[in-house]
Formats: structure tokens, sequence, C-alpha cells
């Protein structure tokens, strides 16, 4: 189960307001809709295809996406997808890497309650909605998008009414100046980590393990201390230095739609 939470977070997430999963009725894929219309606000996850299946799965795919008004969809494809050569079918029909980060690795710690905390860093839960909004600017800054534009204030105050119940936003601060942010999603097995990110100028400081620190002593003090998270290239050195392992890997796809 915990290899399933590594390829497919997405799949075990809560849906709280403005989000959907949309599952497939024989189990062929599952798509996630978080708020925003672009493609990255779209990630369809657990591919189960027989070879002749692709073509017509990726035509039903895109007629779901385009109902809904989206612009296309991450692929985020684990090594239980299926076929083994899913990747090459659907390049073929102009679903290609993520230039941007076209692989990731499912990574697992199974207890980091101790983790230390850098000197002169503080990580915590935010604490109002306007903090929800701050940690979201961090976040579109540090990774170059403008998810939390599309999403808007209205969004963040409905998902401030779910904080600390289908999860929590952290905000980690560097000498008083927020600079950090990540999601911790809760499940019964454990925490999902998404969108850990820290500001350029703020890097190297420790902002980013002070955020898995806050997130692993939340973990534990709920019963379940699995922390589980996609890393990339930026963020992986730092995950094994803290203790992660690797469980699965994760080829990123994107398929934009045309106008």
């Amino acid at each position: 189960m915990i290899r399933e939470l590594a390829e497919n977070p997405n799949v075990h997430q809560t849906l709280s307001a403005g989000r959907e999963l949309l599952t497939d009725p024989a189990g062929r894929f599952a798509i996630y809709l978080s708020p925003g219309l672009g493609a990255h606000s779209a990630t369809v996850q657990r591919v189960r295809l027989a070879p002749e299946e692709v073509p017509h799965a990726v035509e039903e795919i895109r007629c779901l996406l385009r109902a809904r008004g989206r612009g296309g969809a991450e692929w985020e494809l684990g090594e239980s997808c299926t076929p083994a050569d899913l990747i090459d079918r659907l390049g073929a029909l102009g679903i290609v890497p993520d230039e941007a980060e076209p692989v990731a690795i499912g990574m697992v710690l199974e207890s980091g309650d101790e983790l230390p905390a850098p000197p002169g860093v503080l990580a915590r839960p935010i604490e109002s909605v306007d903090e929800l909004v701050l940690a979201r600017r961090i976040q579109d800054e540090a990774f170059g998008d403008n998810l939390g534009e599309e999403a808007g204030y209205a969004q963040a105050e409905a998902d401030f009414a779910r904080e600390g119940v289908d999860g929590s936003m952290f905000l980690a601060f560097v000498d008083g100046e927020p600079v950090a942010a990540g999601y911790a999603s809760y499940t019964p097995l454990g925490l999902l980590l998404f969108g850990g990110a820290t500001l350029p100028a703020a890097r190297g400081k420790g902002a980013y393990r002070a955020l898995v620190a806050a997130r692993a002593r939340e973990a534990a003090a709920r019963g379940t201390p699995v922390l589980v998270t996609h890393a990339g290239k930026m963020s992986r050195p730092i995950l094994e230095r803290l203790g992660f392992r690797p469980v699965a890997r994760i080829d990123r796809l994107l398929d934009v739609l045309p106008n």
C-alpha cells in the first residue's frame, strides 16, 4: 500500500472544495482535478491499459478534460502502469515528457518525528486565510507558475475552512520572514507531502528541511508517522539526507490541448 501511495498520491487525497476525482469504472485510469483550468491543474494517474486501448483511452480522457474546460493534464506514470511501452505510445499521440521535471521519485520516510529543525528557522501550520494565500504565492514564485492566482482568494477561504481536517498548509520562516511553504494531505496510512518550495533568495538556509520536520511531527502526533512524497531533482538530495528511501520511479508527461 505504501508503494501505491507513492505512485498515485492524488488518488488518495481527501476531496475538499473545488477538487474532483474521476475514476474510470473499469479501473483503467484516474484523473485528479484541482482548482484552475491549466494543464497542471489536472493529473492522470494509475493507468492500467491494454496496448490496443491506449488511443481510445487518451481521447476519452481528453474529452473529459475539454468538457470541464481544462487545458490539458499532467500524466504521472508509476512503474505499475501498463502497457510496458505506455510512454512511447503516449508520445506518438502528442503526450510528451514534462520539460520542467520529466522524472520524479516516490520516496518514503517511515518515522521522522525527531528530525531537527535548523537553527533560526521556524515551520508551522498556517493560521489564517491570508497566510494560506501567502503560502500559495510563495509556491507560485518558487515553481514559476500562477496556479494560486487561478484558484483565487475565494478558493483559499473554502480550503481554509477544512484546514487541519483534510490536510494542512505549512509555512517556514527564516529570521521571522516567510520564505517557504508545503502542504500535507492526511490519509489513514500517513501524510502525503505536496508542493514543498522555497523562494530562490532563501534557499540553502534550511527552510525546506524545517517544512519536512514540521510535517513529520504532525504525522507522528496523528498516529500515522509515514511520510510519502514525489521528489524532483532539487528536493531528492535533501530528502535522502533526512532518511527518505526511494520506492518508485514516476515519469511525468504533459498533454496540452489546443485552444
